[in-house]
């Protein structure tokens, strides 16, 4: 009897559960943030990953930042808040609801490609870091934090993702190219670190959902159909 070989699912599956920061390395007044830890989370993207990735076909990779709280955060699926899994990928959330500004831009993309299904048989979306930071505001909340907002913690995870990046490369990923949403930061993050290690042949900078939606919201359209004529590449 031979071995079924695990699904693309499976195997982003065994990665989230087995993601893992040590807080100590961290600098002070920083938290890692991971999603994948929570049983509802477990369960969502559980349904999530076996509905759109239980096959053995290839897919080009979409690196983002890291998971922010109300989008990955709250789902553990990538610029995916409970409205756009539940509508969109018909997912009941059971949880609380979420509405991300960057899932509703990126969900308008995914429309404009044929959809979920379609979409997600040929992309798959992760984080350059994929776990994310708070840190307190100075009213005591807790507030998104990216990677590259400290250069001591930059340095801290640089390990971290450079493990993460080269796990996920085992999954079946397209390595002609990679997609890097955000053209500053982290596409010279991610730039500099594919030089280093030769992943990729190319890496391909996206504007960032978050800029899209923030400071070109009467554009919006047509940045939806940037990210399309670069994906489509």
């Amino acid at each position: 009897m031979t071995n079924t070989p695990p699904t693309f699912a499976r195997k982003i599956l065994n990665f989230n559960k087995n993601l893992h920061i040590d807080a100590h390395s961290l600098p002070a007044g920083i938290r890692a943030m991971n999603p994948f830890s929570d049983d509802v989370i477990q369960r969502i993207t559980g349904e999530f990953y076996k509905k759109f990735y239980s096959d053995h076909e290839p897919r080009s990779l979409i690196l983002g930042i890291n998971p922010g709280r109300l989008g990955s955060g709250a789902t553990g699926v990538a610029f995916t808040d409970t409205e756009r899994l539940r509508d969109a990928c018909g997912i009941d959330p059971r949880t609380v609801q979420t509405r991300e500004p960057s899932s509703t831009f990126i969900y308008k993309v995914i429309a404009a490609m044929g959809g979920p299904q379609q979409f997600y048989s040929n992309f798959y979306i992760s984080s350059v870091c994929p776990l994310g930071f708070v840190i307190n505001s100075q009213n005591g909340n807790e507030i998104n934090y990216n990677y590259y907002d400290n250069r001591d913690l930059q340095h801290a995870v640089t390990p971290f993702i450079i493990e993460s990046i080269e796990r996920q490369m085992n999954f079946g990923i397209n390595t002609s190219h990679c997609f890097c949403m955000g053209k500053g930061k982290n596409f010279k993050f991610l730039n500099k670190l594919n030089k280093e290690h030769g992943w990729f042949d190319e890496i391909m900078p996206l504007n960032h959902p978050r800029f899209v939606v923030q400071y070109r919201s009467k554009q919006i359209q047509e940045y939806v159909q940037g990210y399309v004529n670069t994906l489509m590449l």
